[in-house]
């Protein structure tokens, strides 16, 4: 099977109490194809540079379980570092996909990646 590569631009924000979040827009599939390079993506992420993810599903007009599966692993890996993870922008074709497998009750989404930038981590108090 021909190995595909997603795309994906990452941006940095801070917020004003110092928490670093980092936005993900992959677009085109997230299927079995290029879930493995998406979660890589993520873990990278998580264990260099922050704990804190959204990732914008606007671009991202496919998903299969794999694409789901990659998804969980992320929210994990952000959780088991104390982080946060959520998704925005879910494009209505691949909305279908978590309602049918009741993983939007699992994950945070929000409409805009405004309104999850919105809900910024707090630090938590020492």
């Amino acid at each position: 099977m021909e190995q595909k590569s997603i795309l994906m631009e990452q941006r940095v924000f801070s917020t004003p109490d110092g928490n670093t979040i980092v936005v993900f827009n992959p677009s085109g599939r997230l299927d079995i194809t290029t879930a493995w390079q998406f979660r890589t993506k993520l873990q990278d992420c998580i264990a260099k540079q922050t704990n804190h993810i959204i990732v914008n599903l606007g671009q991202v007009n496919f998903i299969d379980s794999s694409g789901l599966t990659s998804l969980v692993a992320g929210m994990r890996d952000a959780d088991k570092a104390r982080g946060s993870f959520k998704l925005c922008n879910v494009h209505p074709e691949a909305k279908l996909v978590f309602e049918v497998t009741m993983m939007d009750s699992v994950f945070e989404i929000f409409e805009s990646e405004e309104e999850a930038l919105g809900t910024a981590p707090q630090k938590l108090a020492s």
